[in-house]
């Protein structure tokens, strides 16, 4: 060690050490004694203790003026930092005050009287704290030429005067250094003397202040361990035939002997650490080709001892190279309808390393399967994805990447999505992990014709377009794996569909589905709900919750049913979630108000109600009653306009009327009243008969007879004095009705109708035709079981002149019945006009 500077250190050090117990000595004896007293010309300042105390302390303060004022009394008074603490009249004041505040407190005694105020003296107290023990003692040296250089932690701020040393010991000898630049500030410094390599030194820091002293731990080290190399210089130099390597060369100070390495592509954050490097080359692979990397390196002096030199930088880029590696290829098919099909084709970029550098861009080739010549296509394009719309058939699709440096090798996919024969994995099940992570696991599928050759897992958002989707994201697995966590674009409170199939010699089978997610939370809106009345019930349909508010996969609906008048606890109606979206609700009480609402729910619970909505059937029941009548009734008129229905009606009515329906209707020829006036039929035609004024006769005028249409609308009801007034009545009431009206007749529609009642051969004749008064007798017509009243009791079966006669459309004319006879039935006439 050089002369000039252990000569210095030494006297530092014997002042140091004899000055400090000199200055602890006087500290003492100044706590025990009076403490210190300040003389000034105009009087003296005593302070007790003083000049050095901790807080908490009681410091009594005195002030003494040197002599009386010529003029009048003077105030003695004693300020702290300017502001007045006491005061007393005459020559001298004193007071005792707890000091608390830390740091310099400057005390003064002044004069005041006639109106001014006078400096006498002052004195200062440091209230502070002993110093710490100093802590994270270090030692460096910068190079192997540099000089050493001690650091260490002062602890709390003693807000007074401290003194710190560095004691050095080499085993022999000891030397202290001073601290360089004392101040007020946690931490602490000083340079030590050149040191030896082959020595092992001892370091101790001290402190001292006039509350006491303390001392570190010692630090013991070789100079091997505290010195820090410099930063070396190195270069790179990257192989050009392989893209993916370099050659680094490094020069460093002779004593360090171990160094270490750090590299990654410029802008990352990461880096790879290459450590245990002995000799200033190494060769490094495994670079990113085409990119631009940044290299540090860093030194010590021996593998395992010493401090690592500050990292030196330099930077360069790798050249491109061929691509290693092969395309993740997948695909949708959508169908488009009149034997066309849209194929979209989605494949994984590769990565740097494996693209060899930049991907200039893709080459897609598709070829038509199952035709009679190959057709294929090709298509180039820049982006990781391509459509294209194609006849209805099987493809084979072939990918490849492009970079500057050649092709990589072809990636091929077959679209037969979901044959018949290749089924579909088992048992598919999805969990929640958190974290933005899903869980899907499956079983093997059941035996298929073809090797298992691995898995597919794809996800999407189910209620987004295919088109709309932000990724088009999947997995391919080999066939031992029957389980994945998918990560890659899932979002939380999100419901995913995902789809695992099986494929099959680069193609893929049935799939199979179910939905996921990876947290949900309850939902934050109800579903939007709809009711109709129907079938003394309501109908509920409901609309699905928007995505955003659904907030994870919908487990299921509630569906409540209350009354209005609040009485009871709601009706709960359970719909799982993939079940239909309406509900029929039955047996709703008619006349009887009713509200409802829904709820939909996740794993994470029940959301809250949507809308609601009121039911109340009015007379449910007596309009479906009269819709079935009506429904009897139309259908009946249906039936009946079909002669074979209307026959097997007839039968069946004749089993279910009452026995007299199927009687025959009586002759009203052979009724008791007709006999008895038969003898009356002589003066119907007598010129003296009673009814005929002046025994003229007066001929009727002739009544048309319309044919029927073929659908006639319902006869308002006849009235008494017309002839088919009788047929108009019921069945059942004939053979009652008839003995009362053999009361209630006029004599004259008695002989009428005995006339009537003639045999209708010789009145059909007469009525058709007046010139031939003879006809041959036609059997009398079985009367009908459906027939009211036989149509023969008053006209003829067949009559001479087309279309129907009908009952309804007969009228007798005339200003009064007696005036009718035989010859009024006589001029009846046919009119078959329109």
């Amino acid at each position: 060690m050089p002369f000039p500077r252990i000569v210095p250190s030494a006297l530092w050090l014997v002042l140091h050490l004899t000055a400090g117990p000199c200055r602890r000595g006087a500290v003492s004896a100044g706590r025990a004694a009076r403490g210190a007293t300040e003389v000034c010309a105009k009087g003296t300042m005593t302070a007790s203790p003083c000049c050095a105390i901790p807080a908490g302390t009681n410091v009594t303060l005195s002030c003494q003026l040197a002599a009386p004022r010529a003029r009048g009394w003077c105030w003695a008074a004693i300020f702290l930092n300017s502001s007045e603490q006491t005061r007393a009249q005459g020559g001298s004041v004193s007071k005792t005050l707890l000091v608390t505040a830390q740091g310099r407190h400057h005390f003064t005694c002044k004069c005041i009287g006639g109106g001014r105020t006078a400096l006498v003296c002052g004195i200062d107290i440091h209230c502070g704290n002993p110093p710490d023990e100093p802590r994270n003692v270090s030692c460096i040296q910068k190079g192997t030429q540099g000089r050493p250089t001690c650091t260490w932690h002062k602890g709390r701020l003693t807000y007074l005067p401290t003194a710190y040393g560095i004691e050095l010991s080499n085993g022999t000898s000891t030397f202290s250094f001073p601290e360089e630049a004392p101040s007020q500030v946690l931490f602490g410094s000083g340079a030590l003397s050149e040191l030896d390599f082959g020595s092992n030194y001892t370091v101790v820091v001290s402190a001292s202040n006039p509350l006491g002293n303390a001392s570190s731990q010692p630090l013991t080290f070789t100079l091997t361990d505290i010195v820090k190399p410099l930063p070396p210089e190195f270069s790179v130099e990257f192989d050009d035939s392989s893209g993916t390597s370099c050659t680094i060369v490094w020069h460093h100070e002779a004593q360090a002997q171990h160094c270490r390495l750090r590299h990654r592509p410029l802008g990352r954050h990461g880096w790879s650490t290459v450590e245990s490097l002995s000799r200033e080359r190494f060769h490094l692979q495994g670079l990113e080709p085409d990119t631009a990397h940044e290299f540090q390196v860093s030194c010590r002096m021996l593998p395992g001892q010493g401090l690592w030199s500050d990292w030196s930088s330099s930077q360069g880029s790798t050249p491109a190279a061929v691509p290693t590696g092969t395309l993740d290829v997948w695909y949708r098919q959508q169908e488009l309808g009149s034997g066309l099909q849209n194929l979209s084709f989605f494949w994984k970029a590769l990565s740097r390393w494996e693209a060899g550098g930049r991907i200039l861009c893709y080459n897609v080739t598709l070829e038509a399967l199952g035709q009679g010549e190959l057709w294929a296509q090709s298509h180039r394009t820049t982006q990781t994805s391509f459509s294209r719309v194609t006849a209805r058939a099987g493809h084979r699709v072939t990918v490849t990447a492009q970079s500057p440096r050649g092709s990589s090798a072809p990636a091929t996919v077959l679209t037969h999505l979901g044959s018949p024969d290749l089924p579909p994995p088992q048992r598919v099940r999805a969990e929640g992990l958190g974290n933005s992570s899903i869980l899907v696991s499956w079983s093997p599928p059941a035996a298929a014709a073809l090797p298992l050759g691995g898995y597919l897992v794809e996800w999407a958002e189910p209620w987004r377009e295919p088109q709309l989707q932000p990724h088009h994201s999947w997995v391919k697995l080999p066939p031992s794996h029957l389980s994945t966590v998918i990560a890659e674009h899932i979002r939380d409170n999100v419901c995913y569909q995902i789809h695992v199939s099986a494929l099959y010699q680069d193609r893929a089978g049935q799939a199979a589905s179910v939905r996921g997610n990876s947290t949900a939370q309850a939902p934050s809106a109800g579903p939007q709900m709809f009711t109709t009345p129907w079938a003394s019930g309501a109908l509920v349909s409901w609309e699905e919750i928007p995505a955003p508010q659904q907030r994870g996969c919908i487990t299921g609906y509630h569906i409540y049913l209350h009354r209005k008048d609040g009485q009871g606890q709601p009706e709960v109606h359970a719909v799982p979630a993939g079940a239909p979206r309406s509900l029929h609700l039955p047996h709703l009480e008619p006349g009887e108000h009713h509200e409802l609402w829904m709820t939909a729910a996740t794993a994470a619970g029940e959301g809250p109600r949507g809308n609601s909505d009121s039911v109340c059937l009015d007379g449910a029941g007596d309009w479906l009653t009269l819709g079935l009548i009506c429904s009897f009734f139309i259908l009946s008129a249906c039936l009946c306009s079909v002669p074979p229905a209307r026959r097997v009606l007839q039968w069946l009515l004749s089993l279910l009327l009452p026995q007299w329906h199927s009687k025959a209707i009586p002759d009203p020829a052979n009724a008791t009243w007709a006999k008895s006036l038969a003898a009356a039929k002589a003066e119907l035609s007598a010129p003296s008969s009673p009814f005929l004024p002046g025994g003229a006769f007066e001929e009727p005028e002739a009544s048309p007879v319309q044919e029927a249409p073929a659908q006639p609308e319902p006869p308002k009801p006849p009235d008494k004095e017309e002839v088919g007034s009788a047929g108009s009545r019921g069945h059942g009431g004939w053979a009652a009705e008839s003995s009362a009206e053999e009361q209630q007749l006029p004599e004259l529609y008695q002989r009428l109708l005995l006339e009537a009642m003639e045999p209708p051969e010789p009145v059909a004749e007469y009525i058709c035709n007046p010139g031939s008064l003879a006809a041959e007798p036609a059997p009398e017509p079985e009367p009908s079981p459906l027939s009211a009243f036989p149509a023969s009791a008053f006209l003829p079966a067949a009559l001479c002149c087309p279309g129907d006669l009908t009952l309804d459309r007969v009228k007798l004319s005339g200003s009064s019945w007696p005036s009718v006879s035989a010859h009024a039935i006589q001029s009846l006439t046919c009119d078959t006009s329109e």
